[in-house]
């Protein structure tokens, strides 16, 4: 059944968000709040369902902040810290949905998550820790839970394989730097793209505004947002005058609908 998607950015800064701590620069010191980003993630909702790309540190306060009561499942687009750091916030959902959280990942993310969250998957838990089902996940697409199908794309954040995700007419790559031709094909007539764009300066495992530019181009969605944004690449005002009508910078808590999404 083709249903209408919602997307909502839940965070569209970088690693150490923006403000950075401690800095005093021209962006992290902004008072426009367009100039306040919470590290890289967004909701999907679709059907009457909730679905999070990674759960950040900064996870518990995008829940808050879009008072998200309901989520079905996690996708996880690699295992670096500020995409999975949240991960043990989604014990609230364990308590009010009385279900397991329904998790999709590689097997790369699987060891990370257990890892990181070793107290999650022991034989002998202790009361009241998340309780995940890890769903393994490779280059084949799938369907969510209650929720739309979902086709894994495969990129390099420098040496390290990265999913994004596409759905429908939508797709979300953040931390990209180089993909191959096969699963480029899978992009092809995207309408919408959410896509890493760090700066300007040129970076070994993020796209750069030159290179972010021309994978648009190549592409040529009708609409995209630039995503994982440092505090290094300009305020969002100056950043917005230099784009083209169809680019825009991502800002938290931006939202926008696709439709006929399966």
């Amino acid at each position: 059944m083709k249903r209408t998607l919602k997307v909502t950015v839940l965070g569209s800064g970088t690693s150490q968000g923006v403000p950075v701590i401690g800095c005093k620069c021209p962006v992290c010191t902004s008072t426009d709040p367009r100039d306040k980003r919470l590290r890289s993630s967004i909701l999907l909702s679709w059907g009457g369902e909730n679905f999070v790309v990674d759960t950040g540190p900064d996870f518990r306060q995008q829940m808050l902040r879009e008072n998200i009561d309901s989520l079905r499942a996690v996708l996880f687009t690699h295992e670096h810290k500020d995409h999975i750091a949240g991960m043990d916030d989604v014990r609230s959902f364990n308590f009010l949905e009385r279900r397991d959280m329904e998790v999709y990942c590689s097997n790369r993310v699987e060891v990370a998550l257990k890892r990181e969250f070793y107290y999650c998957f022991t034989d002998d838990k202790y009361p009241g820790v998340p309780n995940v089902n890890l769903n393994i996940i490779d280059k084949s697409p799938f369907r969510l839970p209650d929720g739309p199908m979902v086709t894994p794309i495969e990129y390099y954040h420098y040496k390290l394989p990265v999913n994004g995700f596409r759905l429908g007419n939508f797709a979300y790559l953040t931390d990209f730097k180089s993909i191959e031709s096969e699963e480029y094909e899978k992009l092809k007539g995207v309408k919408y793209l959410i896509l890493d764009c760090l700066r300007r300066k040129e970076h070994l495992s993020h796209l750069n505004l030159d290179e972010a530019l021309a994978f648009v181009e190549q592409l040529k969605p009708e609409k995209t947002y630039f995503t994982h944004i440092s505090h290094l690449f300009d305020t969002h005002e100056n950043i917005l005058k230099e784009l083209p009508s169809h680019i825009e910078p991502a800002l938290d808590g931006l939202s926008f609908f696709v439709e006929g999404v399966e």
